[in-house]
């Protein structure tokens, strides 16, 4: 072998060296990122999970104040305009919506 082949072969190996360095520490830095975002997610969902079944338990209360608010619009217009707002109908709520899944 010549010494501009060597040299050649030592500026590759150098160049690979660095690739292989800089691919570790950006495969690294993603593993973080992503395993940070799986956490985050999971706590939102465990916190969304926990508003939807305290509303879904105080499902009837709220239907009742909405109720109480329908009956409260009829005989006062000026509270109608925020009813319509909310989608509260002057005829007030069903005792039992159905429940979405």
């Amino acid at each position: 072998m010549n010494p501009d082949s060597e040299s050649e072969i030592a500026a590759v190996k150098s160049q690979l060296f660095t690739l292989l360095l800089a691919l570790i520490v950006v495969s690294g830095t993603l593993t973080v990122y992503l395993y940070r975002e799986a956490r985050v997610t999971g706590r939102d969902l465990n916190a969304s999970t926990q508003l939807i079944a305290n509303v879904n338990q105080n499902q009837l209360l709220i239907v009742t104040f909405a109720n109480q608010l329908a009956a409260y619009g009829q005989t006062h217009p000026d509270i109608r305009q925020l009813l319509a707002k909310y989608g509260i109908p002057l005829t007030g709520l069903p005792t039992n919506p159905p429940v979405k899944k």
